[in-house]
């Protein structure tokens, strides 16, 4: 959910403050940084930096900013969104302020500039900071993109300037992968040849925030002759303001949804939302058939120009499922990979980018623990000194000696309930279960064809709770994922809770307060 605190001499600044959605719980609620640890170690952040319009950079700014009431500073489209999200919230914007890509500014002790690189959202920037005597590169989310469709690449001379740098705070999403990541150009042109090719309709599913997909994918439309049309709310706000920007000069013009009857199949793109398989979207509506404006028939076409975020691969299948049961034709990652580029930089990328800024210091950010390994040894090759792979509520020093972890704080889940933010639902302790101890439960979990597994070691946390025998509990837990028929990280959940509480009344001897989190895995690649 990318919220990093940044302390100096007592005063703090905080870098993004994004949501996810837990698929593990029913009804798929938002879930929100953890706002008590900053409290409790007296941290009030002077104000909040936002590198980039990504809803896990963004999404929880209207949630927490309450609690600090500090100023913001985004690039033009950021603060566009921000403002939306405050005025839904009935919260002044006045504190958002907008401030250009490229330029700097001061929060003493900070000094910070905005450094604009590419990503999967125009206008992503690095924060460069300089305080006392340490120079600190946060890169957010990046990828060395030549032709991103939307703004200009990566000028590597202002990087090559910052060198040496102290620390860099990086991105280690795509760190195993070997080579470099694709080009938007690329897509854009792999779309134009696929559109030109297709008969009946088009349902190009992308993210919103993906405003050089749109762009292309309405480009390729009108060069094969068709017409688009936008479906989702979130699409329809994304490009609105950024069309409000000038990002969006170059789209042809729009066809309302409610007039995409009169118009033969062979004219129509529509861009949708929904390529994770939500159940709320564009996407999933002209799935079952339930769309107000459009059927899709046999012989029409569906194009998932995203990757599959981990933990939505069964819901993703069910919507495919749904597809071919209509006789829809489906291009995916798996038999069209061109049709999609990640947004975050591969292992040349990563090399290029170190070789620029030449850090001393590296933490690995972003992505899960193979991850962070990789990038680790990737600094290793480079003679980058990267100790720690960090988790969620760590307080890390760096120093005249180094970097370390000087104090770990446990996050416990907060969701976002009627409308307020709340600790996850059964972690408030009450004194009948708090004499017996509180066991905690992290389970990393991934989707295969046959059923769900899990992913590296068991997180187990007990609190005054007597002590579980971890590696009978393991083979015990792995039999019943093996067991259990789930579709969905909620539904797994809901079947494995009574089971895991009914086996440790069998085997422990005080029943403690159980705290199950399910979490979704990316499989490790062969």
């Amino acid at each position: 959910m990318n919220l990093t605190l940044y302390g100096y001499d007592d005063r703090w600044i905080a870098v993004d403050c994004g949501m996810m959605i837990r698929q593990d719980l029913p009804n798929s609620p938002l879930q929100v940084p953890n706002p008590d640890t900053p409290e409790t170690l007296g941290i009030k952040p002077r104000a909040l930096f936002i590198t980039h319009g990504h809803e896990d950079h963004i999404g929880a700014v209207a949630w927490l900013w309450p609690k600090w009431n500090c100023p913001i500073y985004a690039t033009p489209l950021a603060a566009g969104l921000l403002r939306m999200k405050f005025a839904e919230h009935q919260l002044s914007s006045a504190a958002i302020h907008v401030i250009e890509p490229g330029e700097a500014m001061e929060c003493a002790p900070f000094s910070l500039r905005f450094l604009p690189l590419t990503h999967s959202i125009p206008e992503s920037c690095a924060l460069m900071m300089l305080v006392g005597e340490y120079r600190i590169l946060h890169t957010g989310d990046w990828k060395l993109d030549p032709e991103p469709m939307i703004g200009a690449p990566i000028n590597a001379r202002h990087f090559q300037a910052l060198a040496p740098v102290d620390l860099v705070v990086g991105d280690s999403t795509n760190a195993p992968i070997l080579g470099h990541s694709g080009s938007e150009g690329d897509v854009a042109r792999a779309l134009a040849k696929t559109l030109g090719e297709c008969k009946g309709r088009v349902v190009v599913s992308c993210f919103a925030s993906n405003l050089a997909r749109v762009l292309a994918i309405g480009q390729a439309a009108q060069q094969s002759g068709r017409r688009i049309s936008l479906m989702g709310r979130s699409m329809e706000r994304m490009v609105g303001i950024a069309r409000g920007l000038g990002y969006m000069d170059d789209l042809p013009p729009l066809v309302p949804p409610h007039d995409l009857g009169y118009l033969p199949p062979d004219e129509v793109v529509i861009i949708a939302t929904g390529s994770q398989g939500e159940p709320r979207a564009a996407l999933q509506r002209l799935a079952q058939g339930r769309h107000p404006f459009v059927d899709l028939e046999a012989g029409d076409n569906v194009i998932f120009s995203a990757k599959a975020i981990p933990g939505n691969e069964r819901p993703i299948e069910q919507l495919k499922r749904r597809f071919a049961q209509l006789g829809v034709n489906i291009f995916d990652e798996t038999n069209h990979p061109e049709l999609h580029a990640t947004g975050h930089p591969a292992q040349e990328e990563l090399i290029k980018f170190y070789q620029w800024v030449r850090p001393k210091h590296l933490i690995p950010v972003h992505g899960e623990a193979r991850h962070q390994q990789s990038h680790q040894e990737i600094a290793a090759s480079l003679g980058i000194n990267a100790p720690l792979a960090p988790v969620n509520g760590d307080v890390l020093v760096l120093d005249g000696e180094g970097l370390r972890c000087e104090a770990r704080h446990p996050q416990p889940p907060y969701i976002v309930n009627q409308n307020s933010v709340m600790p996850h639902p059964g972690l408030e302790s009450s004194k009948n279960t708090a004499r017996r101890g509180s066991l905690y439960l992290a389970l990393p979990v991934a989707a295969s064809e046959t059923g769900w597994w899990r992913i590296g070691r068991l997180m187990l946390d007990s609190s005054s709770a007597s002590p579980v025998d971890e590696d009978s509990f393991s083979e015990w837990l792995d039999d019943q994922l093996e067991d259990i028929e789930a579709e969905t990280l909620a539904d797994l959940r809901l079947a494995l809770q009574p089971r895991l509480i009914h086996w440790l009344a069998e085997h422990m001897q005080h029943m403690p307060e159980v705290h199950l989190q399910i979490m979704a895995a990316e499989a490790p690649t062969t």
